[in-house]
């Protein structure tokens, strides 16, 4: 039995599983892992009585379950054929997403590897989407794969937060750089790191409707404000022998800037924090990885 880190993949038919496995391929023959192939497809439950006779349904359901183990195969199959070890599953289990987070605590991998795409506004707000649930509470790394080209020697970019404004704990920044320079290292890639501050005058005026008729000094606070912040990223950069020319810090709000920033510098990859919240508090602040997620063109790194 192979002792080496695994990626847990997961396979589904709708979301490009082979440029998903081919991802996975290339990472697991850089880094030296082996692959757990983890194949799920949502169609498949146990058809009604009520729509069948019991003969035809249990042999819809056998037919399925056949195509799917073919998918598998075929998926592990090309794996193989690069040298790569792979083990194979078929997930029937409900809730996809604590499904997938159990295999993640029996299996332990360094990396959980997921096809993404456009998740619709309905999806977001019932927080019943499983890439939602997995940036929450996945304790692993989640790479999530975007159809999009992954080249050799990539630009990747790693968005911290070193003033912690979103409540992130400061080894959070420490954890996404180092993450990102071990992969920029193995791919012989370009890392950038990437801040943005929200500057006092877009604060100002709404905290203006709250003091009237007292006038805010703004420009004076807007710029201790970028001080501040440029200084915490001055630090955090120079803690991780990243230099200057590298380093990017840009007026305005993340989720409008980021995704910007990346297609500029033709990024494939942007490595990026969450922290686990849940229950009101959780419906209330959502995080940055959540609403940046869809706008990106590149894949993502979640990083805990």
């Amino acid at each position: 039995m192979s002792t080496h880190p695994k990626i847990l993949v997961i396979a589904e038919p709708d979301y490009e599983p082979t440029v998903v496995v081919g991802r996975a391929v290339w990472i697991a023959k850089l880094m030296n892992f082996d692959i757990h192939l983890l194949l799920v497809d949502p169609i498949v439950n146990p058809f009604p009585a009520s729509l069948f006779d019991l003969d035809r349904a249990g042999e819809l359901e056998r037919q399925m379950i056949q195509l799917q183990q073919e998918l598998a195969d075929d998926l592990a199959s090309k794996a193989r054929d690069q040298g790569v070890a792979v083990t194979t599953e078929i997930l029937h289990e409900r809730p996809i997403a604590e499904a997938i987070l159990m295999r993640v605590d029996d299996i332990e991998p360094e990396f959980v590897m997921k096809g993404t795409q456009y998740h619709s506004g309905a999806e977001r707000s019932l927080l019943v989407d499983t890439d939602w649930q997995l940036v929450r509470a996945c304790a692993c790394p989640l790479w999530l794969v975007k159809d999009s080209q992954f080249e050799t020697a990539p630009v990747i970019v790693a968005a911290v937060d070193p003033t912690h404004s979103h409540d992130k704990p400061a080894l959070l920044d420490d954890k996404i750089i180092q993450k990102s320079k071990s992969i920029a290292d193995l791919l012989d890639g370009e890392l950038h790191l990437f801040h943005s501050y929200e500057r006092m005058t877009e604060l100002g005026t709404q905290a203006m409707r709250r003091i009237k008729p007292v006038k805010l000094e703004i420009e004076k606070i807007d710029k201790k404000i970028q001080k501040a912040h440029r200084d915490a990223l001055d630090e955090l950069a120079e803690r991780n022998a990243i230099a200057n020319d590298y380093v990017h810090q840009l007026p305005g709000r993340t989720r409008e800037l980021l995704p910007t920033f990346v297609r500029s510098k033709n990024a494939q990859l942007v490595v990026m924090g969450a922290l686990s919240r849940w229950g009101i508090k959780r419906m209330v602040i959502g995080s940055t990885a959540e609403r940046v997620m869809d706008h990106l063109p590149c894949d993502i790194l979640i990083v805990k």
